[in-house]
This record gives structure tokens, C-alpha cells and sequence, in this order.
């Protein structure tokens, strides 16, 4: 018992766990020069200490690398074989949340306590070997390929390529056909590949390397929706549709290479099997495509405070993201609208009227942005702003915090010490980006585009630096009051928050609401 009768906290055995995984991770930025693939030979290393070779050669294994789309094509991937009836194992990554969603077991995060068994197992080095068996693992490249701990896998059943671009240049190369070199080091000789329509250059060396190792490149085309039977796919977004027909022809292969199934799904253009369509349409993914009302105003107000989250965070998704955001806020507002006008009509009929002033609302459109400092903001505001523009959107304020959690620890309470100063100068920066593009899109001289700071009565006090079209919270829960406070200080506003450039932002702000 600690002075004066107060009790220091009583750790839990799952935070315990998080401490000792934490204290693995090395604060080596990912753009550290000497992160050149030079300690990838130690993982076989591990795998050898844990004598978990022979456990990894016997796993029906499917491997996904790719710039966009990866996390998408795997939950298609698994959710597919899920309802064709097979016991799944799903890795991918980062979490948002919990370390604990990075491993799926059909469908569902592992449970603390074979999370804990499985980790003190491997913490430990003790000698008896884990019972879970699965039909079917689908991996989810985290960084590359090549040199990426998935990659330790050495007989994939199957591998696929997603959608390639621009992202980690720091690390892959800064062309199209150096990252494409990488993403490609999970292809195996002679194990049957796809991928998606690429850029020409990134399609030239995938076909290269592919033919080098005895590989069957195939290109699978978007699932056409007339075969979905009506539904709609599970994740949200067009570009859906190019991701799981990757996964279509992930599963087919996957199926035909194991002995399962002797129908060849590739070549049936005119229908897909029943627990295709199921787990297509019922796939889910936290942080693509989302969208989470705000459970703090919803009560009072529906719809008046909604956030659209995607982890969108290369050039290339922002366009992506902006297409998929427009179109949602528009379906929002026209079935709030037909909402109300029934509300209304349903009024006349009993001869009661009420105050419906959700269809009189206006809506307003806000950015909740953070992205990380190796990224080029110079590539990804210009792109996001153009894209939602040419729909007609234009947002009304940025809004532009730090992030709560940070890389070096895990755990559902990972956050950055408490410090009375937080650096906000990279938030700054993306202000002064994102101000200068205002000016430059309402055709004034960006260049002569200074930050005005308008210091409210708290801002100042709270560390706020607030512009005409902009504003840099010291930490995300103050930026969350700040759209809070607005809806109830003015019921004549909805807002609609569209979150994006980090999916570390998108965890923050998922665990922030969930509360």
C-alpha cells in the first residue's frame, strides 16, 4: 500500500503481455538507411528455436503483397473460404485497436487467453507445440515483401499481387518498378500467382521475375456485380471490385491445389457458387471505407455528427478514398432526406406536426487529417482536395492532430507520455500545405497565403492554432469536443468528418468514440 491509502494500479496479465512485446520493437524510424533486409535471415533463425519449420511447410498457405488493397483481398479471401466451410486463420496488419486483431481465427479476433498462450508460449521457447490447426492461412504482406516476416513462408499454395503504387518509397525504391521488384520476392518457384491490371512499368517486372522463378502470372479481372445475385459487396467502394476478384481467383486456385473442389471457378463467368456470394457480401474490415456515427451526439441528434473513416494514405487511394467519400455523403443525405419527408408525412396523417429539422440541416464537410512525416504531403492533400472537388465537395475546415497512439508500443492504452508540450510543428506544416491550397482553389495568391491564427476564448489556453479554413489540435480528443461542442452550440449543422491519411488515425479515433 502506497502513501496517503492510494493503490497503484493493478496490471493486468494481458498488459503484461503488451509491455514485454512492446519492449521488442526498436524506435528505428522505417527510413533508417540500414533497414536494407540484412536481419531477415534471423527469422528463420526464430522459426528454427520454436521448431516450427515442419508446422509451416504442412499450412495451406495463401500470400497477398501489394500497395492497396491487401487487407481488403484477405478478408475477401477469407471470408469466402469460411462459408465454403473451412477453418480459417486470417493474418494482417497494423491493428487499429487491439494487437489482437492482426490474428482471426474464422473470422473472429483470438480471445486474450489464446493470445497470451500462444505468446508466452513462444516468449518462453517451451518445448510442447500449439494444438490450433487450420485448413487455410491467408497472409497479409506488412511492408514489401521480400524481406518481410511473412515471408518466411517458403510453399505458399497460392499468391497474389494487389493494386501497386507509390507508397514507402523511403524503403522500396522510388519507381514503380522497384517497389514491384519487392512486392514480387513472395513469388516462389512454381507456385501459381495473380494479380490486378498494374501500370505497364510495374506489370513488366512482375512478369520478369515471375518467369525467372517458373511462375504462372495470371491477371484476374473485377468481379462483375450482376454475379453477386443483388447484394452488394461487404467493404465499401468500387475499387472493391477489383479486389475481390483477386480473391475469387485466390480461392479457386486455392481450392483446386488442394483437392477440394474439381469445378474451376476461373473459367464460370455467368455465376458464382453460393458461399462465394455469402462470403463476398459479408466480408468486414474496421478503417476502409467506414462509417461510424458518433455514438455521443447520435442520441440526441441522429446523423448530426458522423465520421467516414479510411486509412487511405498513399496518392493513388486518396483518389480512391474522395470518390468513395462524395458518393456516401450523398446516399447519407438522400436517405436522411427521405427519412424526414415520411417522419413528416406520417405527422400530417395522425394531425400531429413535430419540429423535423433534419431535413432542413445543412450539411458540412470537415477533414480529420494526420499522415506520417516519411509520407509527402505535397502528394496526397492536392489529390484528396482535386478528387472531392470534381464531386462538388469542398471541405469547410481541416482539421489536423498528432497521433494518440504511437509505433514503438502496443496495447488498447498504447499512447505517448503525458507531456504539457506537444510537438505540433509536422501538423503545422500540413496546415500551411492545406491553407495554401484553399487559396490557391478560391483563386487567391497562394504564395501570400500566411497563417492568420483566430484565437477563440479557449483556443489559446488549449493549445489550438485555428485558421480561416484550418485548425491543429495538440491531441485528437480536443479536436472530437471541438465537432461535439459545434453540433450542440448550432442545430441547424450536420457534419460529416471524413478521417484519413494514417491508419494509426483511424485507430485512435475508432477507440476514441467506441468508448
Amino acid at each position: 500500500m502506497s502513501q496517503g491509502g492510494n493503490e497503484s494500479p493493478k496490471v493486468s496479465q494481458y498488459d503484461e503481455a503488451m509491455e514485454a512485446l512492446s519492449s521488442l520493437i526498436t524506435k528505428r524510424s522505417r527510413a533508417d538507411k540500414s533497414n536494407n533486409g540484412d536481419r531477415f535471415d534471423l527469422l528463420f533463425d526464430y522459426i528454427k528455436i520454436l521448431e516450427l519449420e515442419e508446422p509451416i511447410k504442412e499450412m495451406n498457405i495463401i500470400h497477398v503483397a501489394g500497395t492497396k488493397g491487401k487487407g481488403s483481398t484477405c478478408t475477401f479471401t477469407e471470408s469466402i473460404l469460411r462459408n465454403c466451410g473451412f477453418h480459417t486463420g486470417l493474418f494482417t496488419s497494423p491493428h487499429l485497436i487491439d494487437v489482437r486483431e492482426r490474428f482471426q481465427l474464422d473470422g473472429a479476433d483470438i480471445c486474450e487467453e489464446k493470445f497470451l498462450t500462444y505468446f508466452w508460449w513462444c516468449w518462453n521457447r517451451l518445448e510442447e507445440r500449439t494444438t490450433e490447426k487450420v485448413d487455410v492461412a491467408i497472409l497479409e504482406v506488412g511492408l514489401g515483401g521480400k524481406f518481410d516476416a511473412t515471408n518466411v513462408v517458403k510453399n505458399p499454395i497460392v499468391c497474389g499481387i494487389t493494386s501497386l503504387g507509390y507508397d514507402h518509397m523511403e524503403i522500396l525504391g522510388n519507381t514503380l518498378g522497384q517497389i514491384a521488384g519487392e512486392k514480387a520476392g513472395i513469388f516462389k518457384r512454381g507456385v501459381p500467382a495473380f494479380t490486378v491490371p498494374q501500370p505497364e512499368e510495374a506489370m513488366c517486372v512482375l512478369e520478369e521475375k515471375a518467369s525467372q522463378l517458373d511462375v504462372h502470372l495470371q491477371v484476374a479481372s473485377p468481379v462483375d456485380p450482376i454475379l453477386l445475385s443483388g447484394l452488394q459487396l461487404g467493404l465499401e467502394g468500387e475499387h472493391q471490385h477489383l479486389n475481390a476478384g483477386l480473391a475469387i481467383a485466390l480461392c479457386s486456385t486455392w481450392l483446386q491445389r488442394t483437392g477440394r473442389v474439381g469445378i474451376n471457378y476461373l473459367n464460370q463467368t455467368t455465376s458464382l457458387p453460393e458461399e462465394f456470394i455469402r462470403g463476398l457480401t459479408t466480408a468486414a474490415l474496421q478503417g476502409r471505407a467506414q462509417i461510424v456515427p458518433d455514438p455521443f451526439i447520435e442520441n440526441e441528434s441522429p446523423g448530426d455528427l458522423v465520421f467516414y473513416l479510411d486509412g487511405a494514405h498513399s496518392p493513388e487511394s486518396m483518389d480512391v478514398c474522395a470518390k468513395w467519400f462524395c458518393l456516401a455523403i450523398k446516399e447519407d443525405y438522400n436517405s436522411l432526406d427521405n427519412r424526414a419527408h415520411n417522419e413528416l408525412s406520417s405527422s400530417h396523417e395522425s394531425g400531429h406536426m413535430n419540429n423535423h429539422k433534419t431535413s432542413e440541416k445543412s450539411s458540412t464537410q470537415i477533414l480529420l487529417f494526420n499522415c506520417m512525416s516519411v509520407r509527402d504531403p505535397q502528394l496526397l492533400l492536392p489529390r484528396l482536395m482535386n478528387a472531392c472537388a470534381s464531386h462538388g465537395v469542398h471541405f469547410k475546415k481541416a482539421l489536423f492532430v498528432p497521433n494518440t497512439s504511437v509505433y514503438y508500443k502496443v496495447g488498447t492504452g498504447a499512447s505517448p507520455p503525458a507531456n504539457s508540450e506537444v510537438d505540433v510543428s509536422w501538423q503545422l506544416t500540413l496546415q500551411r500545405l492545406w491553407e495554401g491550397l484553399v487559396h490557391g482553389e478560391k483563386g487567391t495568391d497562394a504564395k501570400n497565403a500566411d497563417l492568420t491564427f483566430e484565437a477563440g476564448p479557449d483556443d489559446t489556453e488549449k493549445g489550438v492554432r485555428s485558421c480561416e479554413n484550418s485548425a491543429v489540435f495538440p491531441s485528437l480528443p480536443l479536436a472530437i469536443n471541438w465537432l461535439r461542442d459545434n453540433i450542440q452550440k448550432n442545430q441547424s449543422v450536420r457534419y460529416q468528418v471524413l478521417v484519413t491519411g494514417s491508419l494509426h488515425l483511424i485507430g485512435d479515433v475508432l477507440r476514441l468514440i467506441k468508448k
